[in-house]
């Protein structure tokens, strides 16, 4: 265990230390820029270097003592590093092209190349280097004001053939990877139990990621969760991250608080004159066991999963599951990163309908209501999701 931590350590600060030369080269080193704006620079590229190990370090040290600046600051830059890296290899993409372009130009010419001029490639990097710098600082802008604003609520519709006449509207609100922590603190989650109220649901879903950090420093700041208020209560299901927040604490602290947490089993929704069955499972990679959840389930009912991570959908219809509800993705967060997350994930975002072989059923990925490392979002907007559950044909 310790040689695998080291080991991705590692290469995490290899893959940091990387990035922050790259952004050297282009931004200091080509650019030509003269002292003292060169050390400067390069000071300042170190310091950002190491905000992001050093503000984890710190949170994972002393959660309370390293809520503020230091975070925002190292969590802030991650995220806006990643933006500038996007933008500094989109235009160093565009200068390959065109170099390209004229070596092919030139050896149909059959002439000799022209030599290089030192002075248009100071001008060209001086160019690539502001407009990378400009194009990520503006992303970023906007990116965190999308994060730190009010959560979007779509509706969703779903049709669902088993369920009964008397429950055709019933509304659930999917809160997912809210991610209460270092930057997402007390505001924030008074904010998420008002929208989701506005939504007058049914049933409230937490899909796994509401916290990061443990009970005695974050406890406090999610007491508002007492005053969600649905006809059916609250349900809670884990993530990974409740994993490494000490879920021995958070699962009784939430259950004190009137949350029913579903560890692999299920539960009926409704009454003698109509219900179906609510399932939830731990996450995928610590303790998932949709067998158990699902043993003696009446077949003839409707049935809604609650599954943190998309994977495993394969399962959950072979096993007679009408509708999963997952997060985890956050909707890819940022773009283009959510191309990346399509790698790992079945589907990153939205409402889709997954067959397997003769059994069908649909899916629903939530964007996300807060978000995980940098205060950002850009191309998936945080949600808390209205689901519709209907029986009426031609939906979903």
């Amino acid at each position: 265990m310790a040689r695998s931590f080291a080991i991705f350590l590692a290469v995490a600060l290899s893959i940091l230390g990387g990035m922050h030369y790259y952004f050297w080269v282009r931004l200091v080193r080509d650019p030509g820029l003269a002292d003292p704006w060169r050390k400067l620079a390069t000071a300042a590229i170190v310091l950002l270097a190491i905000a992001f190990p050093v503000a984890m370090f710190t949170f994972r040290r002393s959660p309370a003592a390293s809520s503020g600046i230091l975070p925002a600051i190292g969590f802030g830059w991650l995220g806006a590093a990643f933006l500038l890296l996007v933008a500094l290899v989109f235009l160093d993409l565009g200068r390959l092209a065109v170099k390209v372009s004229e070596l092919v130009a030139g050896w149909f010419r059959g002439g000799p190349s022209a030599p290089p001029d030192p002075a248009r490639r100071v001008f060209v990097a001086q160019a690539v280097a502001g407009a990378a710098l400009t194009a990520a600082t503006v992303t970023s802008a906007f990116a965190v004001r999308r994060a730190g604003g009010p959560a979007e609520t779509p509706e969703v519709p779903v049709r669902m053939e088993k369920l009964p006449r008397a429950l055709d509207g019933y509304t659930i609100a999917q809160i997912s990877d809210l991610h209460v922590g270092p930057t997402i603190r007390e505001k924030e989650v008074r904010r998420v139990v008002e929208q989701t109220n506005g939504l007058r649901p049914d049933l409230v879903a937490i899909t796994g990621d509401l916290m990061d950090g443990g009970v005695r420093e974050l406890g406090p700041i999610l007491e508002s969760l007492k005053d969600l208020r649905a006809r059916h209560g609250v349900v809670f299901i884990t993530g990974n991250h409740e994993y490494y927040s000490g879920v021995g604490e958070w699962l009784p602290w939430l259950r004190k608080l009137g949350v029913r947490v579903l560890e692999n089993e299920r539960m009926t929704i409704g009454d003698a004159g109509g219900s179906f069955e609510l399932a939830g499972v731990n996450d995928v990679m610590h303790d998932m066991d949709l067998g158990k959840a699902l043993a003696g389930r009446d077949p003839e009912k409707a049935l809604v999963l609650l599954a943190h991570q998309p994977r495993g959908i394969e399962d959950a219809v072979r096993a007679g599951v009408d509708l999963q509800l997952s997060g985890h993705t956050h909707g890819g967060q940022i773009v283009p990163f959510n191309l990346l997350v399509g790698f790992a994930q079945p589907y990153v975002r939205g409402l889709h309908r997954h067959v397997e072989g003769e059994r069908a059923g649909h899916i629903y990925v939530s964007r996300g209501t807060g978000y995980w490392g940098p205060p950002m979002r850009l191309g998936a907007p945080p949600e808390i999701a209205k689901i519709v559950l209907t029986s009426a044909p031609g939906i979903g």
